[in-house]
């Protein structure tokens, strides 16, 4: 989710800051690509917090892009669709040091106004529905389901995206259709359950149970579905060590579900502006980052303040 930020600070001097998101910083290469800065920022709740994350724009950036190839024999993405080079983007090296490691240039697409969620296994706001009624996003599940079992088969409840500082809320995939059309859903149905089965699949031969998991789609100019934003990361994702999971508990994870569970001890509404976090949550949360992405795709990534 983005919203235009005319006082956002950019990073990058020489290419016009067009949207500042949760996470992500995009600028104006030219009438069909964008440059795409992931920065360190950490939203729990749809708040963006004031305590950045070290390291963590890098880590989101290199398992999105490890995804996006991965899963582009599904649906193709934004970064397979551009046709221009981070050095054409930012041919400054001064400049493009300042953003390695975390920038990619991506085509610019028209973005739908859904997030895209396939749920694997019951959590989070899906375990809160259905203890109120039992259901998902108008999607009947069996009863006597605790905490964290898996589904019998993974389900697609697709959530709204709010504006900044406001909450998404889950809605039923009739509600989709309606905004988006038909036929349009349907294909952001299936293409999202693909998705799911493959990274999933890959992941629990890795150790690794993805819970849930949002993806973000656009249209490009043919009308055609697109992968966009970021894919399969501690943010947008739900990862649980395999050997550790139980079901009718809350299990550890490898995603900022660990802030979101150090927020709720607090006394705070979850209205901005967030509490800064304590150096202790910042180093395990950086931990948790740099574990999921090398557990997953063999990369480290050390250091951590860029």
């Amino acid at each position: 989710m983005l919203v235009s930020d005319a006082t956002a600070v950019p990073e990058v001097a020489s290419l016009p800051l067009v949207y500042r998101g949760k996470v992500r910083d995009l600028y104006a290469v030219d009438d069909q690509h964008l440059l795409m800065v992931a920065s360190n920022r950490l939203s729990a709740f749809d708040v963006i917090l004031p305590t950045a994350i070290p390291g963590k724009g890098a880590v989101l950036t290199a398992m999105s892009n490890f995804w996006f190839e991965r899963t582009r024999g599904i649906v193709p993405n934004h970064l397979q669709l551009a046709r221009k080079t981070l050095e054409q983007a930012l041919p400054d090296p001064a400049e493009r040091g300042c953003v390695a490691g975390r920038a990619v240039v991506a085509r610019w697409l028209q973005c739908l106004p859904v997030e895209a969620i396939v749920r694997g296994y019951l959590i989070g706001s899906g375990w809160k529905d259905y203890q109120q009624n039992g259901m998902v996003c108008g999607i009947h599940l069996p009863g006597g389901l605790r905490l964290a079992d898996r589904l019998p088969e993974p389900i697609f409840t697709p959530s709204t995206k709010a504006a900044l500082g406001e909450h998404d809320e889950n809605v039923s995939f009739s509600h989709v259709a309606a905004k988006i059309g038909e036929d349009v859903a349907e294909r952001m149905r299936e293409i999202s359950l693909r998705l799911y089965w493959e990274a999933a699949d890959y992941a629990l031969a890795r150790g690794m149970i993805i819970a849930d998991t949002k993806f973000e789609f656009g249209l490009d100019e043919y009308g055609s579905l697109v992968l966009m934003d970021e894919v399969l990361t501690p943010d947008s994702s739900r990862f649980w060590p395999a050997d550790d999971y139980q079901p009718g508990v809350n299990p550890p994870s490898f995603d900022k579900q660990f802030v979101r569970d150090y927020l709720e001890t607090l006394n705070w509404d979850k209205q901005p502006p967030g509490p800064e976090l304590p150096p202790v949550i910042v180093e395990k949360t950086v931990a948790k980052y740099q574990e999921a992405l090398e557990r997953l795709t063999g990369q480290a990534l050390l250091g951590g303040s860029a």
